[in-house]
């Protein structure tokens, strides 16, 4: 079946071509012309129009079909589909013009279904309208449809009772009902049918009838009255007129109905908008809709809370004049968005949002976040720009108090290292494009401050560090930048000065801290500052290396004994010495970090029984495939104050040694006097002793007598901890410093190591001999054993056996060793080769 589709409205006409061209030949066309051109030359067997397609209308094109005078039949079906319409008005114009079916836009997705319909039966739009004829006299029954057969279908019945049975069975439009009749009377008649439908019409027919007859058919409800004999013309024109009063009775009726439906409609409308308006007037949040220029065209109640400005003065502004003169800057971004925006294909969703400050009348301003998108028009064009505006002004608050904090120190108000490194990025790139000429950067570190934080306690210490910075801040100009980048460590940054009115500065707060006092408890307190000065020259590819040069130099200044500044400079020799010191504690923080660690055991042996005790853990490191003895490396780590880290590596490294080796029963290990102030040291010890299954009492560490009086409360505390955990403890070297023998019984070690230097000439030095006497008996009446370390020969074993010292070690009794030859080591050791006399 070839189906002609006639359509201006472009989406039904794909729509309806989808539908249908799955079944069938479709032929599509756009308007009444391209269509009449269409039926010139094909034989249509469908065709399927809307109202509105050009200059010759859906009901035009139709009569000029059925003209004939086209190649397609003038008999073709036609359908014809209407957006909205009023039932009977459009029947009785489809019958004017031999339309065979109208159907809505809501019938569209049937149009498949309903084209088979009406092809198959191509029957008109409606049948005739129907007329029942109540006549006893055949020959007036049979000329009345002779009169109308053309224009009406009829059916006869020969007397009342029959014209009542039909009537109960079937509608019609019209009944023409004789008055005269024998049995039952057209009144009566009349009477019952209005009974059934008060609506019907009835035409009444009479040969004798009076005027009285016709006003008492009237009353009853009779449409209208006609007296016999009557003429065709006559006959067909009461007829037309009653159906087009039939016509008119439906249609407005159906026009009420359709205005009432449309009232209603419109009250359910105004409730949901009022219900909307009402929703809308609740946000917080404005909602805004523009124009494509930017012109505000609605608003809701909350415009006049954020901004105090009503919504009558607001509409039809534009809303960048609400945009705060502080932040006029967003108004170019915002008119290009809105521009873009204008410029998005159909169908396209599209999201923008920007943050502005808006006016309020009171002269101020509040930050807001502006979200905004298109929207189209009912025929999918862009009209306007809408979307929501919040107060993020406490947001913004939060932001800024966030990035205030990111940025400053605490404690001091100060910039902080966060944002000095960042700066420091910053200038060095500036100065390397030449785009100012040199920066000086001084690393200021306070001397002893440590003594007021141990002695006053934290709390007075950040008084100290808060007036200190105050100090520093007071002495620069509006050039430099005071940053906090440490404990009590300070970096400034000053633009455009030369190295000389740098130093100059730097004396200046040199002088500045010296000169202050700082008094607690009725002790006066002094604190100084050592000053390392580099120059920002541009020469540097990575900034980082200004704040090591400026750290080097720090380190000068205090070797040369605090209080004063040193200048960084490539061929200075103090700097260079540095410089090399800590590109040599890198290498072996490196070689720590990387496991090039290695760990050597000598035996400490027990005289009494004469066999090994335990074994002490010594540390090398392995770089470039050469042994760095401890003497060799641990100074470089003091000094750089990282000696935690070989702490921890040594623990980690030995526990796992004794975990794969039963050899080592019992080990010593060695602690630096910085683990003392390691509050985590204790609970990573225990971590480890779990990690690798270690039982406490098989380790003991050892703790030089110099580092236990640099800091004896913090000794007796960590000595504690680990005799909690079940570890022992021994004081190594002791007798360094002969006035610690009161200080002693204050450290609960198990065991004393006496100093070396003693032990390995008491064969020859009888001063030495008492000193170690001296010591050994001071442990004893101490409840301590005693290890002597150092045991070079035979003669010195006898005469530590003799003084009653429990523990001896040295290269006589084992040198340290490799946790591999151990075992040739035990299974060699001839015990009465070095004990015997």
């Amino acid at each position: 079946m070839i189906i002609l589709l006639v359509f201006k409205n472009n989406d039904i006409r794909l729509k309806a071509d989808k539908l249908l061209s799955d079944h069938h030949q479709v032929i599509s066309v756009s308007s009444s012309l391209e269509a009449i051109t269409v039926l010139k030359s094909k034989n249509i067997c469908l065709i399927i129009t809307e109202i509105d397609i050009g200059d010759i209308d859906g009901w035009r094109l139709a009569r000029f079909i059925r003209t004939g005078v086209l190649a397609t039949r003038e008999s073709v079906p036609i359908i014809l589909i209407t957006e909205n319409y009023c039932e009977r008005i459009t029947e009785t114009t489809a019958r004017m013009f031999d339309i065979n079916k109208v159907i809505g836009l809501s019938e569209v997705p049937y149009l498949n279904e309903i084209a088979i319909d009406v092809f198959k039966s191509n029957t008109s739009f409606v049948s005739l309208p129907r007329i029942l004829v109540i006549e006893d006299t055949e020959d007036t029954a049979d000329l009345i449809v002779r009169m109308l057969k053309h224009k009406f279908s009829l059916e006869v019945a020969r007397d009342g009772a029959e014209g009542i049975t039909k009537f109960t069975k079937n509608k019609y439009d019209i009944v023409l009902l004789d008055i005269q009749m024998p049995n039952m009377s057209g009144d009566q008649v009349l009477e019952v049918i209005m009974s059934l439908n008060p609506n019907q019409i009835v035409i009444a027919m009479t040969a004798h009838g009076t005027a009285d007859i016709a006003e008492l058919m009237l009353v009853k409800g009779a449409a209208d009255y006609l007296q016999k004999p009557f003429k065709a013309e006559q006959l067909r024109k009461v007829c037309d007129i009653a159906i087009t009063r039939e016509d008119f009775l439906v249609s407005n009726e159906q026009f009420s109905a359709k205005a009432i439906a449309l009232v209603n409609e419109q009250e359910k409308f105004d409730s949901l908008s009022k219900v909307h308006h009402r929703i809308l007037d609740s946000l917080s949040s404005v909602v805004i809709e523009l124009t494509l220029s930017g012109r505000i065209t609605f608003l809701n109640s909350a415009w006049k809370l954020f901004t105090g400005y009503s919504i009558g003065e607001s509409i039809g502004c534009l809303f960048t004049q609400f945009i705060h003169s502080s932040d006029t800057a967003c108004i170019p971004e915002l008119t290009n968005k809105f521009n873009f925006l204008t410029k998005v294909n159909h169908g396209e969703v599209i999201k923008n949002s920007i943050q502005v400050k808006l006016n309020t009348n009171a002269e101020e301003y509040v930050w807001c976040e502006f979200n905004f998108s298109p929207y189209y028009d009912l025929d999918g064009g862009l009209a306007g720009i809408a979307g929501t505006i919040d107060n993020i002004s406490t947001r913004k608050e939060i932001e800024d108090n966030l990035k205030h904090l990111a940025l400053h120190d605490t404690l001091t108000g100060l910039f902080n290292r966060h944002y000095f490194d960042n700066e420091l990025h910053r200038i060095a790139d500036i100065v390397q494009k030449n785009e100012i000429s040199s920066y000086a950067l001084l690393y200021v570190d306070l001397d002893h401050f440590k003594v007021i934080n141990d002695t006053q306690g934290h709390h007075q210490g950040d008084i100290v560090l808060k007036e200190i910075s105050q100090l520093l801040l007071s002495q620069i100009n509006d050039d430099g930048t005071l940053c906090r980048i440490g404990g009590d460590e300070f970096a400034i940054l000053i633009k455009g000065i030369t190295v000389t009115e740098a130093e100059k500065l730097a004396e200046l707060l040199c002088n500045t801290v010296a000169n202050s006092n700082f008094q607690f408890n009725q002790q006066m307190y002094k604190v100084s500052c050592s000053i390392g000065i580099s120059e920002i020259d541009g020469l540097e590819n990575n900034a980082d290396i200004y704040l090591q040069h400026a750290d080097i130099a720090m380190f000068a200044a205090k070797e040369k004994g605090r209080n004063r500044y040193h200048t960084f400079k490539q061929n200075d020799e103090t700097t260079q010495a540095l410089k090399q010191s800590f590109d040599w504690v890198q290498t072996i923080q490196s070689e720590l970090i990387s496991e090039k660690m290695l760990m050597h055991f000598q035996p400490v042996i027990d005289l009494k029984k004469q066999k090994v005790a335990y074994y002490e853990a010594l540390v090398r490191l392995k770089i470039d495939e050469q042994i760095i003895y401890p003497d060799e490396f641990i100074p470089s780590l003091e000094k750089a104050e990282d000696m935690s880290l070989l702490d921890r590596h040594v623990i980690s490294k030995t526990f796992s040694l004794m975990q794969c080796n039963d050899q080592l029963n019992c080990v010593a290990i060695n602690l630096s006097a910085q683990a003392f102030t390691d509050d985590r040291l204790v609970g990573y010890i225990e971590s480890q002793l779990i990690k690798y299954c270690i039982k406490p009492y098989r380790v003991i560490f050892e703790l030089t007598e110099s580092a236990s009086l640099s800091n004896i409360t913090a000794t007796q505390r960590m000595i504690n901890s680990l005799n909690e955990l079940g570890c022992a403890f021994s004081i190594d070297d002791f007798g360094t410093g002969f006035s610690t023998f009161s200080y002693l019984k204050q450290i609960p070690a198990k065991s004393v190591k006496i100093d070396g230097s003693f032990v390995k000439n008491m064969q020859i030095d009888s001063t030495d001999a008492a000193l170690v006497k001296a010591i050994h008996g001071t442990a004893i009446a101490l409840n301590k054993e005693t290890v002597a370390e150092f045991v070079e020969n035979k003669e010195i074993l006898q005469q530590l056996i003799a003084l009653g010292v429990h523990y001896a070690q040295g290269y006589y009794l084992g040198k340290p060793m490799g946790i591999e030859v151990i075992d040739k080591f035990l299974s060699d050791f001839k015990v009465a080769d070095k004990f015997s006399p």
